[in-house]
C-alpha cells in the first residue's frame, strides 16, 4: 500500500498488521483481541485495505457455528408491563456479555471480521475448531502459586486494551507469560504449540490465495510467534504502518456498506435482512421446513426465523396460542403489516432465553414464525422491529 502525502495520522509503531508475501500471493496477518469494545474497531485504512484487497478470511475458530447454542448475555432483562400490556422499564443499563456490553460493538473483533467475510460473499477459513480451544482451556493444571508475581495479580483487562490500541504485540506477548506464569507449561501449550500448528495450516493457505489472517495478537510476536514462524517457512514478512487518511478511502467505504446480508429464498418466496450471514440448523426431529439463525455475540442479540407448511385451515390467534408464550398482563396482538397484510406479535416469556419478542406471519402455504431476543437496551429499543419488518413473504 502506497502512503500519499496527504495522509493524516501515520503511526509506525503500531505493529497490529504484517503483509506476508509467498508463492505469488500477497496476504495480510492481523492482530485481534477477544472483545467488543468500540475502540478496537477504529481501524487504520492501512486495514481496511487489506480486508478488501484480499479473497478470504482466516480466523482462529469458525465462532458463528456456535450460532445455535451460545447466548453471551450475562445478567437479567428488567421488563415491566403498564395497564396497557405495554412493556417498560425505567432501567437501561446495558447487559453484560461474554465479550463486553451491549454498548460496545454488536460482534466482538473476531466475530466482526467473520461477519465482513460473510457479507462479502468472501472465503472464510479457521484454523482450528472450536472444541480444540475450549478443551484447552476448560482443563487448566493447578496453578503454581510460588510463581505468582505481583504484576501478574495487579494485571487488568484494560491494560491489555491499552497495549493493543498501542499496536505493542510485544508488551501483549510479556502480559501473556506473565499472567500464564501460574500454570506449568500453560504459556508454551496456548502458544507456542498452536502457533506452530496454526503456521503450519496458513502456510498452506496462503500458498493458494491472498488472506486476511486475523489472529489473536498475542500470537504474533516472539521467536515462537506467527510473524517469525511464517518468515521461517519461507514468506517475505514486513509490517505495514497503521495509516489514517483525512478521508476515507474506497476500500473502507467499501467495508462499512456491508453491514446487513440480504437473505433470500425463491422456492419459498421469503426475503429476510439479518445483520450478518445467517446459519441454517437441520434437525429432523423438528417439523419447521427451515430454521435460520443469527446472533451478535459482542451485544448478546439473537434473530431466529422458522418457516413451517400450513397444513390445516389455522388461524393467527391459533398460531399465537402454540408459538408466543405470553406473559398474562401482556397478551399477544394482531397487527397490519406495511404491505398491507396482517400478523400477530408479542412479547414471548420462555425457557431458556427469556424474554423475546416474537411475530407470526402467514400466507396460503406457509407461516413465519420470528423470534428476536437480547439485552436490556435491544429488547426496549425500535430494533427488534425493524428485523421484523425486513421479512417479505412474496
Amino acid at each position: 500500500m502506497i502512503i500519499p502525502a496527504f495522509a493524516q495520522d501515520i503511526r509506525p509503531e503500531h505493529e497490529l498488521l504484517w503483509e506476508v508475501k509467498g508463492n505469488g500471493q500477497t496476504s495480510y496477518l492481523y492482530g485481534s483481541l477477544h472483545s467488543n469494545d468500540k475502540r478496537l474497531f477504529d481501524f487504520s485504512d492501512s486495514t481496511y485495505y487489506a480486508m478488501e484487497n484480499t479473497e478470504g478470511v482466516v480466523l482462529e475458530a469458525d465462532v458463528f457455528g456456535l450460532f445455535d447454542e451460545l447466548d453471551t448475555r450475562r445478567g437479567d432483562i428488567r421488563m415491566k408491563f403498564d395497564n396497557q400490556g405495554e412493556p417498560y422499564t425505567g432501567v437501561y443499563t446495558p447487559t453484560r456479555t461474554v465479550y463486553g456490553d451491549e454498548d460496545g460493538m454488536p460482534q466482538f473483533l473476531d466475530a466482526y471480521f467473520q461477519q465482513y467475510a460473510g457479507n462479502a460473499n468472501k472465503s472464510f477459513f479457521a484454523l482450528e475448531t472450536v472444541e480444540s480451544q475450549i478443551d484447552l482451556f476448560s482443563n487448566l493444571p493447578l496453578p503454581d502459586l510460588s510463581q505468582l508475581r505481583i504484576e501478574s495479580m495487579l494485571t487488568t483487562k484494560e491494560d491489555m486494551i491499552d497495549l493493543y490500541l498501542k499496536g505493542d504485540i510485544y508488551g501483549l506477548d510479556q502480559l501473556l507469560r506473565s499472567s500464564l506464569s501460574i500454570y506449568p507449561d500453560m504459556y508454551k501449550e496456548v502458544i507456542v504449540n498452536r502457533n506452530m500448528q496454526m503456521a503450519t495450516k496458513l502456510d498452506s493457505l496462503m500458498k493458494e490465495r491472498s488472506l486476511f489472517c486475523a489472529e489473536g495478537a498475542g500470537h504474533l510476536a516472539g521467536p515462537s510467534g506467527l510473524i517469525n514462524l511464517l518468515g521461517s517457512k519461507g514468506f517475505q514478512v514486513r509490517k505495514v504502518d497503521a495509516v489514517w487518511f483525512n478521508e476515507s478511502i474506497k476500500e473502507k467505504k467499501f467495508v462499512n456498506r456491508l453491514r446487513t446480508y440480504s437473505y433470500e429464498d425463491a422456492d419459498l418466496g421469503l426475503s429476510i435482512v439479518f445483520p450478518g450471514k445467517p446459519m441454517e440448523v437441520l434437525d429432523t426431529n423438528k417439523d419447521y421446513l427451515k430454521r435460520l439463525i443469527y446472533r451478535d455475540f459482542g451485544q448478546g442479540n439473537t434473530y431466529e426465523v422458522e418457516v413451517y407448511t400450513k397444513t390445516i385451515d389455522v388461524g393467527l390467534e391459533d398460531l399465537a396460542e402454540r408459538f408466543i408464550a405470553s406473559p398474562p398482563n401482556s397478551p399477544a396482538r394482531k397487527i397490519r403489516l406495511q404491505n398491507g397484510g396482517e400478523a400477530i406479535e408479542g412479547i414471548a416469556d420462555a425457557y431458556p432465553e427469556g424474554y423475546s419478542w416474537t411475530r407470526i406471519l402467514m400466507s396460503e402455504d406457509l407461516f413465519i414464525v420470528v423470534k428476536t431476543y437480547g439485552g436490556n437496551k435491544y429488547m426496549h429499543s425500535p430494533r427488534p422491529f425493524r428485523f421484523f419488518d425486513s421479512i417479505l413473504l412474496h
